[in-house]
């Protein structure tokens, strides 16, 4: 596979000085922008974390290379020294961007954790929550039924004594009437 810096080179010994630098700068703006995307499309990522380390790797693979590319040209083109160490401080600026953006991205993968692993500790109390609320209402529907079952002996009971002592007042009447001369 032919490495961006090889074709800068070829281009190098093949143009003016003024169209490698345009060459240059253009290769320069493409190469941060995708690593600006790869960074991006890193942080945009979702709860997978195996997913979120490839594209992290990917990135930084890109940042090497263009890390390497930056060198591979310093040392080629001696006479703009000066150009080539403000291109690498760019890219130098950019590979810290990457990294502080890479560290946001860590931390917010651990904050998500964390509050991930509250929502799971929170679900479980609701749940058990729950569970004792269905297990309270059983109670009280089973008690329900105890007081009215309760309630209904209580009545017969009551219409049973009635009646004993109905029964009772009348033999009472009838013995005192049989026993009492007219």
């Amino acid at each position: 596979m032919i490495s961006v810096a090889h074709i800068l080179l070829v281009e190098l010994r093949s143009g003016t000085m003024s169209d490698v630098f345009e060459r240059y700068e253009r290769h320069y703006c493409d190469l941060s922008a995708n690593l600006s995307n790869k960074c991006t499309t890193t942080t945009i990522v979702d709860g997978d974390t195996q997913q979120r380390k490839q594209r992290t790797a990917e990135t930084e693979v890109a940042l090497n290379e263009a890390d390497d590319l930056m060198d591979l040209e310093a040392r080629s083109l001696q006479p703009s020294v000066k150009a080539m160490l403000i291109a690498k401080e760019r890219i130098n600026q950019s590979s810290d961007r990457i990294k502080s953006s890479r560290r946001t991205v860590l931390e917010t993968e651990e904050l998500g954790i964390t509050i991930l692993q509250d929502l799971h500790q929170q679900r479980q109390s609701l749940l058990h929550a729950s569970n004792n609320l269905h297990a309270v209402d059983e109670t009280i529907t089973n008690s329900k039924k105890v007081l009215v079952a309760m309630t209904r002996r209580m009545s017969r009971n009551k219409w049973i004594m009635g009646s004993i002592v109905g029964v009772l007042v009348l033999a009472i009447l009838l013995i005192l009437h049989l026993k009492i001369p007219h």
